[in-house]
């Protein structure tokens, strides 16, 4: 399947319980109608766990805050005038048929300290559709402004004028193992504050195709640790405490838990974090090529001068390749320094990049090597 380019670049504190049950049979010593009842053994005491999340729960829940949305009046009806003036939104929309559209939204979720003056980082879709934003953070509340925003990748950052906040550590995410024990902090349904699950990693790296966006940038941590409606933009933190995703969303048929749960990892967030400080909401740009990885079959059908690579088969019209003077027959082996045999490849360096950035493509021509800056324009 041909690869397109040119739509990317750019939420167990306690004693462990086992419980065993068996059924004993009698030996032929005794009397064979008489069967011994099951047994329940409880091993309440700590020390027979490995370990336990209590130095983790105490480091990181103090730096997950709950995070309630507001739409003021004048954001509603700004978003009514938007819709009104779609013919079809006004005539086949059922939600402002019956009013309901009318009314201000709101919404809760959770979020994480990340600095001891009051950033915190969150989901977009927690806070995107309020203005009036409040964070309690140990009790204190604030009003919040949001800094900037990644819709791409489910990231916001908000600020709070405070100071003396407890921030959470980050964790190298690329580190992190499948079967590794993680803990969920932040405030399901809301009311439940504070509240700590554990699990597993499950995968790494999914792409479930969630984030309604269609520059989506998906590589979500898969955990089995309970995370609910009001856990997004909470924190996944390893057995030290440490960050490394935040909870962004469920797989369930009924709303609600049903063992599979995503984190956006602490490495990608980091990133964003550091781009939204530097530049506000980030917009995802567009190489504009498409085109395959080339694999054996492809190298001998076409013989190429290379068997790895990626094959540029089209160029995007106003694209920053086409600017740029990328053709069709040219083969990426190389991205800012990073070597390109796969299409993966390729998509790992330009997806986080952002409008205005620039990448350096180093191409095959001619059996020759030529590198070939490529300005990332605004794209749809």
């Amino acid at each position: 399947m041909k690869k397109v380019f040119s739509l990317i670049t750019a939420g167990f504190v306690g004693g462990l319980m086992a419980l065993y049950v068996g059924n004993y049979f009698s030996s032929k010593e005794t009397d064979p109608q008489v069967n011994q009842s099951p047994r329940a053994i409880l091993a309440s005491s700590a020390t027979n766990a490995p370990f336990d999340f209590v130095k983790a729960a105490q480091l990181s829940t103090p730096a997950v805050a709950h995070i309630t949305v507001e739409e003021s009046k004048m954001m509603a009806q700004q978003r009514m005038n938007k819709r009104q003036s779609n013919p079809f939104d006004r005539f086949f929309d059922m939600g402002d048929m019956f009013g309901q559209e009318m009314y201000p939204r709101s919404g809760a979720g959770s979020g994480v300290v990340i600095s001891e003056d009051g950033y915190i980082v969150t989901n977009n879709h927690v806070v995107e559709n309020g203005d009036i934003i409040k964070v309690v953070i140990d009790d204190r509340e604030f009003i919040a402004e949001k800094v900037g925003k990644d819709p791409s990748t489910d990231i916001a950052l908000l600020k709070v004028e405070a100071t003396g906040l407890t921030p959470v550590v980050f964790a190298d995410s690329d580190e992190l193992e499948v079967g590794e024990w993680v803990a969920a902090v932040g405030n399901p349904f809301s009311y439940l504050k504070s509240t700590v699950t554990a699990g597993i990693v499950s995968a790494k790296g999914r792409d479930i195709d969630i984030l309604q966006n269609d520059k989506a940038i998906e590589e979500f941590i898969q955990t089995d640790a309970a995370i609910n409606p009001g856990n997004s933009g909470g924190a996944l933190v390893n057995v030290e405490g440490e960050l490394v995703g935040i909870n962004t969303a469920i797989a369930t048929p009924t709303g609600v838990y049903a063992g599979y749960g995503f984190a956006v990892p602490s490495n990608l967030v980091k990133r964003i974090i550091d781009d939204i400080k530097e530049g506000g909401d980030i917009e995802r740009g567009r190489l504009g090529i498409a085109g395959n990885t080339i694999d054996d079959e492809l190298y001998r059908s076409q013989n190429l001068s290379r068997d790895t690579g990626f094959l540029v088969e089209e160029i995007v019209k106003g694209s920053g390749a086409q600017y740029s003077g990328v053709l069709p027959g040219d083969i990426v082996i190389g991205a800012n320094g990073k070597t390109v045999d796969t299409f993966e490849d390729l998509l790992k360096v330009v997806e986080i990049a952002r409008v205005g950035d620039t990448i350096e493509l180093d191409i095959v021509r001619k059996n020759k090597v030529i590198t070939i800056p490529v300005y990332l324009r605004k794209g749809i």
